[in-house]
Parts: C-alpha cells; sequence; structure tokens
C-alpha cells in the first residue's frame, strides 16, 4: 500500500501534473480576490501549458544519462520518457481550441509568454562554439519564472473577467495585485537556485544565489514577503480584512518553509511543500471565508 502511494506521490509531481494544479489554484486566488467566479476557460489553459512547457523544458535538457542523474525527478521522468512526451503533446494540443476562445486582449497576451517561455529554454544564442538560452543571462532565470507566473496567473483571469464584464477593478489595484503576486513568486524561486547553487555554477546560470551566496538569498526572500504583506494591505484599501489575514498567515508559513529549506535538501520537500504553498494560498481563502463570513 505504501509503495502504490508513493508511485503515485511520484507520478503527481515529478509529472509536472502537482506544478499544473498549482497554476490553477494561483488563477483562482486571482478571481477570489476580484470578486469573480472562476473562468473555466482560463483555468484549463493555465492547466494545460504550464504541465506542457514544464515537460518541454525538462525533454530539452534530457542529460546524457539521465538514469544516474542525483535527482529523483530527472531519473523517474526519463524512466516514463514515452509517458512524458505523450502528456506534453496532447497538453501543448489542446492549448489550440483554449487560445481561441479567449479575448484578443488575452491572446496577445499569451503570444508574448509563449514567446518568453520557449526562448527561456531553448538554446536560441551562440557565442562563439557555445550555445544558450535566455536562462543563462545573468540574473534573468528567476526573473522569466516569476514574470511568466505572476502575468498568467493574475494578468490573464483579469483580461477575461473585464472583457466578459464579470469585473470592474481600477488599474491601481490591478498593479497592486500583479505586484505583490510577483514578490510571492519571486520569493518562492529562490529556495530552488539556492538548492540548484552547484549546478548552476557548473552550467554558467548567474542566478540570485550563486550571484549573491546562500545567506543572502535567504534574506532576499523573507524582504521579498515583507513586501508582499504590506501591498497585501493596500490591495482595494480593505486593510485587514478576512483574506488579508488568509493570505499574510500564508506568506509567513512560506517564509518558514524557505528558512527551513537551508537544512532540507529533499526533492518532496521543494516540490510538494514549497509548491504547494500556491495551492494553500486559495484553501485558506476560503476556508478563512467560510469561517469568518465574506471579505
Amino acid at each position: 500500500m505504501k509503495k502504490t502511494l508513493l508511485s503515485a506521490f511520484d507520478f503527481l509531481l515529478f509529472s509536472n501534473l502537482f506544478m499544473a494544479i498549482c497554476a490553477v489554484a494561483q488563477a483562482l486566488v486571482t478571481f477570489h480576490l476580484i470578486d469573480t467566479k472562476p473562468i473555466h476557460t482560463v483555468t484549463g489553459l493555465l492547466f494545460a501549458s504550464t504541465l506542457g512547457i514544464y515537460n518541454f523544458s525538462i525533454l530539452l535538457s534530457k542529460p546524457k544519462h539521465p538514469e544516474k542523474s542525483p535527482y529523483r525527478r530527472v531519473r523517474w521522468f526519463f524512466a516514463h520518457y514515452r509517458l512524458m512526451v505523450t502528456f506534453t503533446m496532447i497538453s501543448l494540443l489542446s492549448l489550440i481550441p483554449l487560445f481561441f476562445l479567449l479575448s484578443m486582449e488575452s491572446r496577445i497576451l499569451l503570444v508574448f509568454l509563449s514567446v518568453l517561455s520557449f526562448c527561456y529554454s531553448l538554446p536560441l544564442f551562440t557565442v562563439g562554439e557555445q550555445k544558450f538560452g535566455l536562462r543563462n543571462i545573468p540574473g534573468l532565470k528567476p526573473f522569466l519564472i516569476t514574470l511568466v507566473w505572476t502575468l498568467s496567473c493574475v494578468l490573464l483571469p483579469i483580461l477575461e473577467a473585464q472583457d466578459m464584464h464579470l469585473a470592474d477593478i481600477s488599474t491601481r489595484d490591478i498593479t497592486i495585485l500583479i505586484a505583490k503576486r510577483f514578490l510571492l513568486i519571486g520569493a518562492l524561486t529562490v529556495p530552488f537556485d539556492i538548492r540548484d547553487l552547484f549546478q548552476d555554477r557548473q552550467y554558467g546560470l548567474k542566478t540570485i544565489a550563486v550571484s549573491w551566496g546562500e545567506k543572502n538569498a535567504y534574506l532576499f526572500c523573507q524582504l521579498l514577503l515583507a513586501g508582499y504583506i504590506v501591498l497585501l494591505f493596500m490591495f482595494r484599501n480593505n486593510g485587514f480584512n478576512v483574506d488579508f489575514f488568509a493570505l499574510a498567515l500564508t506568506a509567513v508559513l512560506m517564509g518558514w518553509l524557505i528558512f527551513r529549506s537551508k537544512w532540507e535538501k529533499n526533492e518532496y520537500y521543494y516540490f510538494f511543500y514549497l509548491d504547494g504553498v500556491l495551492v494553500l494560498q486559495y484553501v485558506m481563502l476560503i476556508a478563512f471565508t467560510l469561517i469568518f463570513g465574506n471579505h
């Protein structure tokens, strides 16, 4: 029984299904904060695109001997190579009909995000004999990941909600919503950089952890989360409402998990507990709303 559960858990995490669920949860957080019912075209597209792009990125970076990789995720992924290729193809192809169901503004945004996502992984540039992608440019790796996640999970739901006349949200609040999610996702990318510190040095990736050192990188995370909590208070001038306490509590927990990641080098810790904060945010919002009433 335990072995079956672990196999199912590995499948959920290492196939990137869990990351796709995280993206959907982040869109649901946005819909909740702008008082709008979820738009299933948006959540479906985010699920499929996250699954497809994450798997595509791993397929592109296949090592010569994946079975000897120090990472359990890499060993698992390439041990199920055909299944993962099938997953990737189905999810990327399903984006075509979903894309045409969206408004023109959303399509323009998605084209921009798609170009960024593929340029992140593809070795498009050449210096001498060495080929590299956008992720190899100093400091760009965490910024690109954060930008793509923020725009797709915040701006895309807002654009669709406004196009369908489901929400009326000011430019100021849209800016605050984007900025605070940018800080949250940004804080979440840094522990992964710290975990990959030695590997990134080998690949020549100039991440925050490589450039600033591990201790300063952890301090930077906490500063980002502090900025996030300040912006939470400012959103819609609601101050200390139910949503504020639900999201602030999640941010404090996230800060603790990031601090704990100094000692926890286990892959499950990163891919379930840290990434799981993105799902926990939505769970906390719903739980607080049910217990304490509407925001």
